[in-house]
């Protein structure tokens, strides 16, 4: 029996059916008028629709039937490193032959430059699939924002020059950001753009590391365009296409995705493109690369554990322990419960963030065209979409990732001792998922990025909404413990709010941060069941689930006693 990842996926084409995106596809598709232009351009708003289904259902198959059966081949095999080359795996080089073959590359690019120009929510549902498949090959396939960041603010001849190429799968990306000293704290990297004022030419010198795909054929680089600077507002971005002054040093030997070569690279003299405006390269491109990059970790996180949820599932049901097989037995289905439900919860928030992306991107763009006499009304709402995206995509990837590191913890349990066996699946899933909540921004990173936020009640609006709507009388208990919970996590935003010490603040973020993305994960389950009478289950499952869990946070949170933090400098000496 052929093999889809998109068709044997209910809760995938659930998201997909309704996901509200008519406000952001009028926009984006221009009125839908592009259809004289381009034959493949949609002509409503059904039509949009149906050509997402057929996208994910095309990537569906080549992510079952053809990436998936060689993902442990690709892992074992690994990238290979020798004299300064670096080649993909056998089955990698098959994986991307397949996807340039099906045109499934530039996916959010505009059709002005070969792409799909799908919206920010739909490729996160591609990426989590080429994810479940195989998690490496999704960090080649997931690059393709430094495309789109290109296409918004690349000049014309460059973007004419390199974008149809992506579109056509002829080059892969990288976004070169880390530097042996300049991990999280970004600000300090040292590369230096130089500016050869005779020609105009930039050239790059540097060394730059833990770079993802640091092969690629087109980067965008951050480097130290503004002599004699320190800061972030030293900073610029670059278009570097590779050729013989770029040196990759060696990769790295990684605990897992085996299959994407993580870089060392070393820039001699390299020429380079300006990317958009001087000293604009951390606070707006890098932080705009790293926000879609967080959604796109968030999705491979989702899909590597939508991968071990269902290795899990298939073993419950064929391992036969005391007469019967395991999944009968209370542990094991607690276990698969609580799997099942946190992945139905994430890919809601990661649906709803992704459409908030979409908006924000659409308003932005309008705006731009709009200039100083833009409507006020779209202001407004493009600044609700800026604040929501903003809190959302933190939330998201903190919650996704933790999440897939579970999920993956608790498949393993039930495989039992064999799961801990090279020739298990979920062997190599547990090492793949690792990774998610590190890079992109560690967990506690996306803590930092988000408490402000939230402390700054950027979610109300959302909150306000969901409890003020109408939802099945038969949820109406699950309704009652939302709105108490929600309360709770208001009564905490005020509480850690008001307490004077930062460094208090910091310590209790995570507990605050956490309340709230289980309370709009309820929130999103609840608003399910309005159109779809299998979401009861789920969400009632998911409440009962946080509700003593926000119930304690909230009291930590209000207390935010001092003894902790007072502690770490006696016992951390």
């Amino acid at each position: 029996m052929s093999e889809n990842f998109f068709l044997d996926n209910p809760d995938l084409q659930f998201r997909l059916e309704h996901l509200d995106l008519a406000e952001v596809l009028e926009r984006k598709e221009k009125g839908f008028s592009e259809w004289e232009t381009y034959p493949t351009a949609p002509r409503n708003y059904a039509d949009a629709v149906d050509n997402y289904r057929i996208v994910l259902e095309v990537l569906g198959e080549i992510c079952g039937e053809r990436v998936a059966p060689r993902a442990a081949e690709a892992d074992e095999e690994g990238a290979h490193f020798e004299d300064g080359q670096v080649t993909y795996a056998a089955a990698t080089l098959d994986a991307i032959a397949a996807l340039r073959q099906a045109e499934l590359f530039g996916a959010m690019l505009s059709r002005e430059y070969g792409g799909l120009n799908l919206p920010e929510s739909v490729y996160q549902m591609m990426v989590e699939m080429v994810a479940r498949a195989e998690s490496g090959l999704m960090t080649v396939y997931g690059l393709q924002e430094i495309a789109s960041l290109l296409e918004e603010h690349g000049d014309p001849e460059t973007k004419a020059r390199v974008l149809p190429r992506f579109s056509r799968g002829e080059v892969s990306g990288a976004m070169v950001l880390t530097e042996a000293e300049a991990g999280s704290d970004l600000g300090a990297v040292a590369t230096r753009a130089t500016l050869d004022e005779a020609t105009g030419q930039w050239h790059l010198n540097g060394v730059k590391h833990f770079i993802t795909n640091g092969l690629a054929d087109v980067s965008l680089v951050l480097a130290r365009s503004e002599e004699g600077s320190t800061d972030a507002r030293g900073l610029s971005m670059f278009l570097v296409e590779r050729d013989d002054t770029v040196k990759i040093r060696r990769i790295e030997n990684k605990m897992g995705i085996h299959a994407s070569p993580t870089c060392e690279i070393q820039y001699t003299n390299t020429p380079a493109i300006l990317v958009g405006k001087r000293r604009f390269g951390l606070m707006r491109y890098a932080m705009n690369l790293m926000n879609g990059a967080r959604l796109a970790v968030a999705a491979q996180a989702l899909g590597i554990a939508e991968a071990a949820y269902r290795e899990a599932d298939k073993y419950s049901r064929e391992r036969v322990q005391f007469g019967r097989s395991i999944r009968s037995l209370p542990a094991v289905g607690r276990l698969l419960l609580s799997m099942k439900v946190d992945l139905e919860a994430t890919r809601a928030l990661l649906a709803e963030t992704g459409r908030w992306v979409d908006l924000w991107k659409v308003h932005e763009s309008a705006l731009a065209e709009g200039g100083p006499d833009a409507d006020p009304a779209l202001r407004a709402r493009h600044k609700l979409a800026q604040a929501l995206s903003e809190t959302l995509t933190p939330m998201v990837k903190y919650c996704a990732t933790e999440m897939g590191n579970r999920v993956c913890y608790q498949a393993m349990q039930v495989h039992g001792g064999v799961g801990y066996m090279h020739e298990f699946n979920i062997e190599r899933l547990f090492r793949d998922v690792r990774i998610t909540n590190i890079y992109e921004g560690t967990s506690q990173l996306q803590v930092v990025a988000a408490i402000g936020k939230v402390l700054n009640r950027s979610l109300d609006p959302l909150l306000v909404e969901w409890q003020a709507a109408e939802y099945p009388a038969d949820m109406a208990a699950e309704r009652a413990l939302l709105v108490e919970l929600t309360g709770l996590l208001d009564q905490a935003v005020g509480g850690l709010k008001a307490v004077p010490e930062r460094d208090r603040v910091d310590y209790y973020a995570v507990d605050l941060v956490e309340m709230a993305i289980s309370v709009v994960g309820g929130w999103l389950l609840l608003r399910d069941t309005n159109v779809a009478e299998h979401k009861k289950p789920v969400a009632r499952a998911y409440v009962a689930s946080i509700a003593s869990k926000v119930r304690a946070a909230a009291e930590v949170v209000l207390a935010a006693s001092p003894v902790p933090l007072e502690a770490i400098p006696v016992l951390l000496q």
